[in-house]
């Protein structure tokens, strides 16, 4: 069984820093991962993708610059640096594991709360 474990949310102040993990479990190679956030009120959105080997990376126009995705395939892990938050921020943060890198997302995990105070 698949499973993507996230880790590292939580509160801090606009300007501040935080870091995301997404563990992956069950599987033996993981492919394109990419985080994902929702806001209350907002639909989900996609922040940031890596394809298995790292060279290629996307960024939503509103955190290029400032979030870094990055990935540990000996841990099959993937990483979310975010520098100079904002609290437009603020959101449920899931990462998501796409198997085939077809741009179709088969397995999520659970999220994890990030929230910026002004």
């Amino acid at each position: 069984q698949v499973q993507l474990a996230e880790s590292g949310g939580g509160l801090v102040q606009a300007g501040g820093s935080l870091s995301l993990s997404c563990a992956a479990s069950g599987i033996f190679r993981t492919n394109r991962m990419g985080w994902f956030r929702q806001a209350p009120g907002k639909e989900r959105e996609l922040v940031a993708v890596i394809n298995w080997n790292s060279r290629t990376t996307y960024y939503a126009d509103s955190v290029k610059g400032r979030f870094i995705i990055s990935r540990d395939n000996a841990k099959s892990t993937v990483f979310l640096q975010m520098n100079s938050l904002k609290p437009e921020d603020t959101a449920v943060y899931y990462c998501a594991l796409d198997v085939a890198a077809r741009g179709t997302y088969d397995y999520w995990g659970q999220g994890t709360q990030v929230t910026v105070s002004s």
